[in-house]
């Protein structure tokens, strides 16, 4: 016989299999009153997971209306949630993710019963089968991601992803150049067609894609100061396009120090100078002024420009380093360049000056100022080739 409980706080009553069945009338996700049943071994375990569920109902947390399963659920937020409302490029890594990864192992998991053991199990499968740390690391972000929004969507009442350890992924992907090795690389790049673009990337620290989208509008060389506002992206299916940065921070006014301004001066007059070249083939539109444009005058793909990079770095027999590893030599160089440190908190974003103070005394000292007005004198020898 149930045990006598108050008004209004469901019933508990003893199964023939033995176990003990909890019940109460709920709202679900589709705002209906539903009864709601809870199981345990013992009336006090019953009694605690109906406690549970009325305190949901209480704060107004309403239980799923349906059962998904984890891979109904991770179609519907890639189809519904992420396509319409992300950019092209992150969909297409969500995507992959789902597909190679979380759906082979976990699509057929009930979505509100996950288990952070089913979660941990696994990532220690991926482990087992040689799925790298970075790769283990953006699955299990996936998975978080689409288990948040399954809370915003009141579907679930907790996210088990977040119970699971991040795989250990390490940082160090190469050495930034120290300041020696930065100017040694921009002396031999003199001649390119794109050494204004290597000498944003290694003294402001601009990534590739807001590099490749800068525009000659976005300069305002009277101030010293320009303001990146758009980015270079492969679409699939349409190609490159030109599309606003992601952040309102990313608009920030940023400072162009002197260095940058004479380069950028070299590579306008080399752009006129390849537009003559290119007569009628020249492509660019009058919205697309950017200033690293093609040689043709279109916009120049991320991909390609890395590629380039590579190609005019083994030419110089500086250290080899990837382009992204590159924009770290960013504080060091523009201390060496005997910027300013005020600017240099503007390019380098910190919010205290303390922070850039702290670099540069770390990285110049009286010899090593010497050292840097020579080399940096070789960088104003004329244009040769």
């Amino acid at each position: 016989m149930a045990k006598r409980r108050p008004n209004g706080g469901g019933t508990v009553t003893k199964r023939k299999d033995g176990r003990y069945q909890g019940a109460a009338y709920v709202t679900n996700t589709d705002g209906h009153r539903v009864r709601k049943f809870v199981y345990g071994s013992t009336y006090d375990e019953a009694a605690e997971k109906l406690g549970k569920l009325q305190e949901q109902e209480r704060n107004g947390i309403p239980v799923p209306s349906r059962s998904w399963t984890l891979g109904e659920w991770l179609t519907y937020w890639l189809e519904h949630i992420v396509k319409p409302e992300r950019e092209p490029n992150t969909y297409d890594k969500y995507e992959s993710k789902v597909r190679l990864y979380l759906m082979p192992h976990l699509a057929k998991k009930s979505l509100v019963r996950l288990t952070p053991a089913q979660v941990r199990a696994f990532m220690a499968t991926l482990k087992r089968e040689k799925v790298g740390a970075a790769t283990r690391f953006e699955v299990l972000r996936t998975l978080r991601n689409a288990l948040n929004r399954a809370i915003k969507e009141e579907i679930l009442t907790r996210n088990v992803a977040l119970m699971v350890d991040m795989p250990k992924v390490s940082t160090d992907r190469g050495k930034a150049w120290n300041p020696y090795e930065a100017i040694r690389f921009l002396h031999s790049a003199r001649a390119h067609r794109f050494y204004a673009a290597f000498v944003l990337v290694l003294v402001l620290g601009l990534r590739r894609s807001e590099l490749l989208g800068l525009r000659w509008q976005d300069f305002d060389f009277e101030t010293r100061q320009f303001t990146p506002t758009k980015q270079v992206q492969r679409v699939r299916g349409v190609g490159l396009v030109l599309k606003d940065l992601k952040t309102d921070s990313s608009h920030a006014s940023l400072p162009l120090p002197e260095f940058c301004a004479r380069a950028l001066e070299g590579r306008r007059e080399l752009q006129e100078l390849e537009r003559q070249i290119a007569g009628d083939k020249w492509q660019q539109e009058p919205d697309h002024d950017v200033v690293f444009s093609s040689d043709h005058g279109g916009l120049t793909d991320p991909v390609g420009f890395a590629r380039t990079f590579d190609r005019v770095l083994a030419r110089s027999g500086v250290r080899r380093i990837t382009l992204r590893v590159a924009r770290k030599t960013c504080a060091s160089l523009l201390a060496f360049l005997k910027v300013h440190p005020k600017v240099a908190q503007k390019i380098l974003r910190h919010s205290e000056i303390k922070m850039t103070l702290d670099i540069y005394t770390q990285i110049v000292g009286d010899g090593e100022r010497e050292a840097a007005d020579m080399l940096s004198d070789l960088l104003e020898d004329p244009l040769i080739g």
